[in-house]
């Protein structure tokens, strides 16, 4: 048995539409399936906890992007137990990205349907204040958060989308958000040893997979099967340079750059002065000046 929890307003919409041709292709197979749609922010999380609850062995197929993927997977229960399948629909995709997923749809349902092999991952976990927030991409707190929190409220991202542009729409609302940004201080302490102070930081995240934002590479080395996270501190320099770092994050050259600090580690504290925006995947968090991340005990089975 397969349980689909499908967005059907993914992709601009699009995503009840993309459903019913993936319903054709089922029956035509004769597969068992369970289709589980969602109507409201977080209604993903609540259909992955019902679906894991009972301790039983599940197959879970999300249809959708990456906020899809972050909000079953932060439902889950009895991660063991689990086996997930993925079917890219949304306008970022870099879950599917960072693991060599199919980017087609119908590829990548034959990838489910019929691939044996699987993937055992890591799943990161976000603490603020009293909550934690599972992610399989990135988390972080500065300005890619901002740029997140921005992307939930512009037209800008429908429009692009709209147009299958919407790496576009993370570049615009990269660069608003950079005129309006203000540096400041962070300490960060990784593994409860090595402690840094920064004195302009544009943003701390921790990585899973390698990219985010519609494709930028912003730490290429990063596995999610290592049992580390790759950790990125973007500090120290004008806007200028910061500038000038952006248009080299989808290739992965920046790593060199002045500026970009990468660390490995399997847990790290963030402290900020100030408070700032927070996001988990891509998922808005209300700010925060006090942050961790940390790998959950637990891997989740990937189908690949």
């Amino acid at each position: 048995m397969y349980h689909f929890i499908a967005n059907p307003n993914a992709r601009s919409g699009q995503g009840l539409a993309l459903w019913e041709k993936i319903k054709l292709k089922l029956i035509a197979e004769h597969i068992d399936y369970q289709i589980h749609f969602t109507h409201h922010r977080h209604h993903a999380t609540e259909i992955a906890a019902e679906l894991t609850a009972s301790g039983d062995p599940v197959t879970i197929v999300v249809l959708g992007g990456d906020g899809s993927v972050d909000e079953v997977i932060c439902g889950l229960q009895n991660l063991s137990l689990v086996t997930l399948g993925y079917i890219p629909i949304g306008s970022g995709n870099d879950f599917g990205r960072g693991l060599a997923l199919p980017s087609d749809t119908m590829k990548a349902l034959d990838l489910v349907l019929h691939s044996e092999q699987t993937r055992k991952i890591n799943l990161g976990v976000l603490h603020y204040h009293d909550k934690v927030h599972r992610f399989a991409v990135s988390s972080g707190i500065g300005y890619d958060a901002a740029i997140c929190h921005q992307l939930c409220i512009s037209r800008v991202k429908v429009f692009f989308n709209r147009l299958g542009l919407g790496k576009l729409a993370y570049a615009a609302c990269s660069l608003y958000r950079l005129r309006r940004c203000q540096p400041d201080e962070m300490e960060i302490l990784l593994d409860d040893t090595k402690r840094l102070h920064f004195k302009r930081v544009f943003f701390a995240s921790a990585f899973n997979l390698p990219y985010e934002g519609g494709g930028c590479k912003f730490c290429p080395d990063a596995k999610p099967d290592d049992d580390l996270l790759d950790f990125i501190v973007i500090a120290n320099v004008p806007k200028i340079i910061a500038l000038a770092i952006l248009p080299t994050v989808f290739s992965g050259k920046h790593t060199r750059l002045p500026g970009v600090h990468i660390f490995r580690c399997k847990k790290a504290e963030v402290h900020s002065k100030i408070a700032l925006p927070v996001h988990s995947d891509g998922e808005p968090i209300y700010l925060q000046k006090d942050v961790s991340f940390s790998l959950e005990p637990e891997t989740l089975k990937i189908i690949t």
